[in-house]
Parts: structure tokens; C-alpha cells; sequence
């Protein structure tokens, strides 16, 4: 396979943004808290916009991306394994931004790609622990879309958050169908699901589909690109694969194996090809409809490689190093007036697709609302003679408060500053091989002066939680997991939760309103329908025989009896922020927290 190019990227023209909270969006738009769960009933204003882009030529905009896709796992990528032809085509079809960056992991990518800001500004900046929660002061490229007029929708892995309010109907999605949690089969999702005929959270209820996940998640999309096919769409379509567990149908990884391939990297490539094929059903589908021209088709990925290929660079998934955020990002519009199809080199990231859209669609911009990132529209149209430098930002920090320099990447047009330490001529050292910190001491610290102001302004936020609302209407009762407690290690799969794993944490929440509240403890999901002390799938059986419950001043115990299913407390509680925390303790003094707690506003 060939190494990474590169060419002349631009450095970053400020570093410090304002944010406007969703609530005054909200407001400017013309809508009240109490609409902002409908917000496709209204629009922005229906006169001229900054494009000129009239309401009816509006285009459609589809987005789709992959989980654990690197760079280098495509065929058009220089991957001469896998078998990937249509999005090859597309590649031949679309501009290509060569330099674009995302985080290095799940949810922190998705927190900047649908907001336009930093993760870290958002509130995100792991995929558990709470940390993965999208701040509720945040305008999503949904709220704005709704907006203006379009019908809005998500297929897939969500992954900011499974409870009010940050589920995607809580932040401008009108049409939901996901699974729960960071991945099929992980804690917040429905019990046993495998990728294969599972149950889906569908607009908040779960149904039973029939199917691989991915094939579900393309029909939900082609279902509603048809039904709305006659007025404008945003169509988001995150695929949980190809993330582990790599499970798919065997004629998918079997050539694979046929070529040498070892079974897991068979796997992850065989759910590519699967990707693909679901890929070239959908481009058919849009010009079956005639809305090939008139859509914005985007392909990218959310991290760098988790069981592929690197396409040359250093570093996977997770890493600060290229590989680790260094993906594909393709653009194809007929009908819009972009470049010919070509590679686009300037350095580009995630926060930057927002404001992009907000261009090309003509969108209302919400006063006052100010991005990270900057449209790069005029590169796609072949306008960026007079493009400025910048520079770029990401970091992998997967703990419970940020850690200064950690694991971090400052990005300019030829330089890339590592952990604030190592240095790498990125146009001359792709591979980033050669650290040439000591040998260009005014770069290394021209870069930290960017970090550290970036830095100062993130930092503002560390001490704050997103808290989990309890009692509104909006979700009553309200299903809480341990995925999403703030501690130190998490059992955030349902694999730690057979093995009955031995940790605490608590929940960040907020009490909507005074009232008396249940609170129903559990070690299972109401799915499994298993008893506390029972073993379920072969997991292991544990012995508790006391439950207990704090939340604000409230301190509770109760008895667990031997084939209990759930202990129940029932409490009077003031509105406002607090911390809600559970034991499952036995004779012994051995302890853990109940992983499922529902809890209901009675």
C-alpha cells in the first residue's frame, strides 16, 4: 500500500469561539422550550439567505459514517485487499478532502461533527462515564436544519447519550432509529443483541427487526429518503460497524479468509464490504428517485482504524499519532456547483462540516452562534485561492477529567506538535518518524502558545456535568445504566455485567420538578426478566442481600431477598441538580452497584 501525501495545509485563524446554548437557538428561531422536541413544525425565516439558495433548490444532504473505518480501508485508498468498488466510485465521483481530522474515538468525534465545536467543548471527551453526553447548551446541525425547514433523521449508532436530554429527538432529529450505547450489545442497549435480528430503539421504543444491523439501518434510511422525497432532508446514517464485536454473515468475511486473511480482520472487512454494498444500494436508490443531483452525499469515518489498515501513517484508533484521526471524508453534489471531482489538500476537521452545510444549503445561521470550525465551502467549489493558514486541534483523553497535553495533536499546514513534546515535518515525514522538536525550537513553541490558549478556554468547562434529567414528561420513567456512571473503571458492556463486576459510581442527574420518585434497583435489564442473585447467558451468580439508594440528602436500605428481580424506594425529592448512587452489598462486605436503575416521577 502507498504512504500518505501530503501537501500545503492552512494554520488556524483563532482559537477561542462563542458559544450560543440550543435554548436561545431556540429562541431566535421562533421556537419555545416546549416545541424544541418538534422543531420540524416550524422554520427559520423563508425570505433570501446568505447563499442564495432558494427554499425549493434546497438540496438533500445524507451523511453517512462508519465506525473504526481508517484510512487506509478502502480499495481507493491503496488497499489492495479489500473489496470496496462502490465506494471507489464515489471516491471518482466526489471531491475529496485528503487532510481532514476528526478525534481520535467514538463519541467525541460525533459531539464536534454535529455542533461544530471542539468535543471537549461540548461536554465530551470520553465514551463512557458521562463524559459521552452532548451538553445540553449545544445547537445541533439537526436543530438548525429542522429549522429551516427540513425533515431530519438518524440510522445507527447515536452514542451521546441515552437518556432525556440528550437522546437525538431531544436535539433536533425527528425521525430515531438506534441502537443504545457506544455499540450493539453494550450496556445501554437492548439485552443480547448481536448485530443479527436484534431490537432497536425506534423514535424512544423498542422493536424487533429481522436482519445485520447495517442492512436495517440503509432500509430505515431509504425508507424515509423516499417518503420525503418531494421537500428538502438531512439524513445522518452513523453505522455502529465496522466496531466490535466483528460479527458478520460469513459470505461477507469467507473471501477474506479465502485470501490468507486472519478471522478477525476477515470479520472487520467482510462488514466493510457489507458497508459498501449498502453504500451502492443507496446511490442507486437516490438517482431511482431523481435526487441524485440535487443531494450532498458524504462519506467519512469517525476515528482511525481499529482492525485494518493504516494506509501508511502511525498510529490506530485512540492514538494522537495520524492514523489515530487522519480519515477519508468524501463530497459528492452534481448539481451544486463543486469543483470537478479532485483532491481538495488543505487541512480540514470535523468542526468544519456544520458551518460547510449551513453555506451550501443556504441556511439561517442562529445569531450569535459561533464555531470552532469555519465553512470550508470555497475549497469544495475550487475558490480557496486566498484560504488562510490555521491550525487544528485533537486530543484522546478517556478519563474522567482532562489531563493537560494528553495524548494531543497541533495541527498546521506542515507541522504536527505531539503531546506538546515530539514535532514532525508532516509534508516531508508522513510516516511521523523523525521528531524534529529540537531542531525547530520556535515552531515547538509557537504551538504550545496555541495549545495553551485552546487550552484556558476548554479547560472553563472540566468541572461541569451533564446531568441526566429525571421526572420530565419528555421520558418518564427514565432507564440508567452504569455505562454512564462517573468513576473509575466502568462496566459499560453487558460482558461485565454477567461477570458481575465489582466497581460503583454515580449517576449525575437532575430532579425535574418536586415530587415523590421510585427508584427500581437492578443487577439485569426488565428484559431478561433474571433475578439480582441469578446468573443469565452464564454469567455469574452473585449473593447480595442489601440494596441501598442515596440521592441528594436521601439514604436508604432495603433487604434483598433471595429470588428478588428489583428492590424498590420510593422518595420525596426537591427539584435541582444532585448525585444518585446504589449498593449491592452481601454478608461479606463484597459490594457493587445495581448496573440498571429505573427510575419514575410518580
Amino acid at each position: 500500500m502507498s504512504n500518505p501525501t501530503r501537501r500545503e495545509f492552512p494554520k488556524r485563524h483563532r482559537e477561542t469561539d462563542v458559544r450560543l446554548t440550543r435554548r436561545s437557538f431556540l429562541r431566535t428561531a421562533g421556537f419555545t422550550a416546549a416545541s424544541a422536541g418538534t422543531l420540524s413544525a416550524l422554520s427559520c425565516s423563508a425570505g433570501a439567505n446568505q447563499t442564495g439558495v432558494s427554499r425549493k433548490k434546497r438540496p438533500n444532504v445524507v451523511l453517512v459514517m462508519t465506525d473504526d473505518q481508517g484510512y487506509g480501508d478502502l480499495g481507493c485508498h491503496g488497499n489492495d485487499v479489500i473489496v470496496t468498488p462502490n465506494l471507489d466510485k464515489l471516491h471518482a465521483q466526489s471531491v475529496r478532502l485528503t487532510d481532514f481530522h476528526v478525534d481520535p474515538t467514538c463519541s467525541p468525534t460525533r459531539s464536534a461533527l454535529l455542533t461544530g465545536h471542539y468535543s471537549t467543548r461540548t461536554g465530551v471527551w470520553h465514551t463512557i462515564m458521562g463524559r459521552s453526553l452532548l451538553g445540553k447548551h449545544e445547537t445541533t446541525v439537526a436543530d438548525i436544519f429542522s429549522a429551516s425547514g427540513y425533515k431530519t433523521a438518524i440510522f445507527g449508532k447515536w452514542h451521546l447519550g441515552d437518556n432525556y436530554p440528550f437522546r437525538p429527538q431531544d436535539r433536533g432529529f425527528q425521525e430515531v432509529l438506534i441502537h443504545g450505547g457506544g455499540g450493539v450489545g453494550q450496556g445501554p442497549d437492548y439485552w443480547g443483541n448481536d448485530y443479527f435480528d436484534d431490537t432497536y430503539f425506534h423514535n424512544g421504543s423498542e422493536k424487533k427487526f429481522e436482519g445485520y444491523c447495517t442492512d436495517i439501518w440503509f432500509d430505515g434510511a431509504m425508507k424515509f429518503i423516499e417518503t420525503n422525497r418531494n421537500e428538502p432532508f438531512f439524513c445522518y446514517i452513523p453505522t455502529n460497524a465496522p466496531h466490535g464485536p466483528y460479527n458478520v454473515a460469513d459470505k461477507y468475511s469467507k473471501p477474506y479468509r479465502d485470501k490468507g486473511v486472519q478471522k478477525n480482520q476477515a470479520n472487520f472487512y467482510g462488514m466493510i464490504t457489507n458497508i459498501d454494498e449498502n453504500m451502492g444500494r443507496l446511490m442507486r436508490r437516490l438517482k431511482e428517485l431523481d435526487l441524485e443531483d440535487n443531494t450532498i452525499l458524504i462519506f467519512m469515518t469517525d476515528n482511525g482504524t481499529s482492525g485494518g489498515h493504516t494506509g501508511g501513517m502511525r498510529g490506530k484508533k485512540g492514538s494522537e499519532y495520524e492514523g489515530g484521526h487522519r480519515v477519508p471524508f468524501f463530497v459528492r453534489w452534481p448539481a451544486g456547483g463543486l469543483k470537478e471531482t479532485d483532491d481538495v489538500d488543505r487541512l480540514s476537521a470535523h468542526v468544519d462540516v456544520l458551518p460547510t452545510l449551513i453555506e451550501l444549503c443556504g441556511l439561517k445561521k442562529p445569531r450569535g452562534l459561533k464555531f470552532d470550525g469555519k465553512s470550508v465551502a470555497p475549497l469544495l467549489r475550487g475558490e480557496g485561492g486566498n484560504w488562510r493558514d490555521r491550525t487544528l486541534l485533537v486530543h484522546s483523553q478517556r478519563i474522567e477529567y482532562p489531563e493537560k497535553w494528553r495524548k494531543s495533536a497541533v495541527m498546521t499546514q506542515q507541522w504536527r506538535l505531539i503531546n506538546g513534546k515530539e514535532l514532525y515535518d508532516i509534508q516531508a515525514d508522513p510516516a511521523q518518524k523523525n521528531d524534529v522538536a529540537d531542531a525547530n525550537p520556535k515552531v515547538v513553541k509557537k504551538l504550545r502558545r496555541s495549545y495553551e490558549r485552546w487550552w484556558t478556554d476548554l479547560s472553563k468547562g472540566f468541572d461541569d456535568y451533564c446531568e441526566i434529567i429525571i421526572g420530565s414528561d419528555k421520558q418518564n420513567p427514565t432507564r440508567l445504566m452504569s455505562h454512564d456512571w462517573h468513576t473509575s473503571r466502568v462496566p459499560w458492556n453487558q460482558g461485565a455485567i454477567r461477570n458481575g463486576m465489582q466497581v460503583n459510581g454515580f449517576w449525575a442527574v437532575e430532579i425535574e420538578r418536586d415530587g415523590t420518585y421510585q427508584f427500581e434497583l437492578r443487577r439485569w435489564p426488565k428484559e431478561t426478566n433474571a433475578s439480582i442473585n441469578g446468573a443469565v447467558q452464564g454469567g455469574k451468580a452473585i449473593t447480595a442481600t442489601e440494596a441501598r439508594l442515596t440521592i441528594a440528602d436521601v439514604d436508604l436500605t432495603r433487604p434483598v431477598s433471595r429470588e428478588a428481580h428489583v428492590v424498590i424506594f420510593e422518595v420525596k425529592l426537591k427539584a435541582g441538580k444532585t448525585r444518585l448512587q446504589t449498593w449491592l452489598s452481601d454478608d461479606k462486605g463484597t459490594s457493587r452497584g445495581a448496573y440498571y436503575v429505573y427510575a419514575k416521577r410518580l
